[in-house]
């Protein structure tokens, strides 16, 4: 196994970690010991716990982009791409948005490993969302504030999932925001 291959292996192993049992203020040692490895081959990889939490951060991310993009390879209408990343998000939230909202706020606070989730929560997703609403016909400047809005919308509906469970209610509501915005252009 090459040193790259290990160190991804090791990587997902402490992704799946962290998404069934939080970040927190867990240590080393006890990530080590519940992905069957030892810390000093987390450090070998990552340099640190920091560094670890930042390639979590980095991996997460680049990872829903590949999925994002993917998607607006397949389809022509962007409310279908909007609607299949929904369902691909809200599929994963019950893993996933806990760690990613514990990490946000760690973001919020400025911790060093997870400044690139900060610059991403400030400013991803939006090009790629306002790319889609000029495609479906809106002028530059509302294109981006509904890119905004939409935006804030997936990210509370994903929070209101990850808190109460209700996928039928997020779902919902999701359809009709995108059944506002669509009779709004």
């Amino acid at each position: 196994m090459t040193e790259a291959s290990a160190r991804d292996q090791l990587l997902g192993r402490a992704i799946e970690w962290f998404a069934t049992h939080g970040v927190g203020d867990s240590s080393l040692r006890t990530l080590a010991e519940g992905i069957g490895t030892s810390h000093r081959m987390i450090n070998y990889h990552f340099g640190s716990r920091d560094g670890l939490l930042g390639a979590v951060v980095e991996t997460v991310e680049r990872s829903e982009r590949e999925v994002l993009s993917t998607m607006l390879d397949g389809f022509e209408d962007p409310f279908e791409v909007g609607a299949a990343f929904w369902t691909h998000v809200a599929d994963r939230a019950t893993i996933f948005a806990p760690l990613f909202f514990e990490l946000s706020g760690q973001a919020m606070q400025g911790k060093p490993y997870a400044a690139s989730l900060r610059s991403w929560l400030g400013s991803g997703w939006l090009a790629e969302l306002t790319e889609g609403f000029e495609r479906a016909g809106w002028g530059a400047t509302e294109a981006a504030t509904v890119s905004r809005l939409s935006l804030a919308m997936a990210r509370g509906l994903l929070f209101d999932l990850a808190v109460t469970g209700d996928r039928a209610g997020v779902d919902a509501a999701m359809a009709r925001w995108t059944q506002l915005v669509t009779e709004d252009r």
